[in-house]
């Protein structure tokens, strides 16, 4: 197991891309703690994983959580092996019709919350750990329409992973990124999508743009996850793995 008896905590680890990398973790040895807002999901994953698994909800937006969640995870297990700010969401509008309260939404849960997750982490974090920033695979890549404060937020967080990986560099914490690309999860489909589009149409808008011709999965982007968490990355340093069925490297065949 490549994992075994590692601590890996996960924010936004109570569904989708998050839940699948928890499961992939445990079944690879680690003790898992998740962190996500969503008291329903929390306890479903609390089910699945089982005893040995800690749940804390709370914000990523609100500092006062993410203190309570690595008090939580200190008073459980000591330390913590592996990081993964994976807390996100998919909102977007045109400029024009673009409000200051999802500004800040997508600053405060995408970079503020991956920064201060990191921050408060870091205390108790032992030499020579892995923090992995979940990003998006076309953040600095490609331009869409409505996307100007998702896809700045995404690329923000790619840019805050090589000055941690500097920074940090004397610990020998290794900090890289996983950029997904579009992934069956229930993100895809709730609502506050894009204005005017229904998240069935706008999911399938992106899906037509994938090389591959589909989504990928939620287990697909955890075994990446495993891989920049795990010792099997171990000379990786900075990295942005893109996971995206060859979307932003690709000529589309029928573009």
């Amino acid at each position: 197991m490549k994992l075994k008896n590692r601590v890996a905590v996960l924010t936004g680890g109570n569904s989708g891309i998050g839940l699948a990398t928890a499961l992939e973790f445990q079944a690879q040895g680690a003790r898992v703690v998740v962190f996500g807002r969503n008291r329903e999901t929390l306890d479903k994953t609390a089910a699945r994983l089982g005893p040995d698994v800690l749940v804390v909800q709370g914000d990523v937006r609100k500092l006062a959580d993410i203190d309570r969640l690595f008090a939580e995870t200190k008073a459980r297990f000591g330390h913590v092996d592996i990081l993964i700010a994976n807390a996100g969401i998919a909102k977007f509008a045109p400029i024009d019709t673009l409000s200051e309260a999802l500004f800040d939404e997508l600053n405060d849960i995408h970079y503020k919350g991956a920064f201060f997750t990191v921050q408060k982490a870091l205390p108790l974090m032992p030499d020579g750990s892995a923090i992995v920033l979940v990003s998006s695979a076309d953040a600095d890549k490609q331009g869409r329409v409505g996307t100007s404060i998702y896809i700045a937020c995404k690329a923000a967080v790619r840019a805050l992973a090589r000055s941690l990986a500097v920074e940090l560099l004397p610990r020998r914490i290794r900090v890289n990124v996983l950029s997904p690309g579009m992934t069956e999860t229930p993100i895809i489909t709730r609502e506050g999508g894009m204005p005017g589009v229904t998240p069935e149409a706008l999911a399938a808008m992106i899906t037509a743009t994938i090389p591959m011709r589909r989504r990928g999965k939620p287990e697909e982007m955890a075994r990446a996850a495993l891989f920049l968490a795990s010792d099997d990355s171990s000379y990786c340093l900075g990295v942005e793995l893109v996971v995206d069925g060859g979307m932003t490297q690709l000529v589309n065949p029928t573009s």
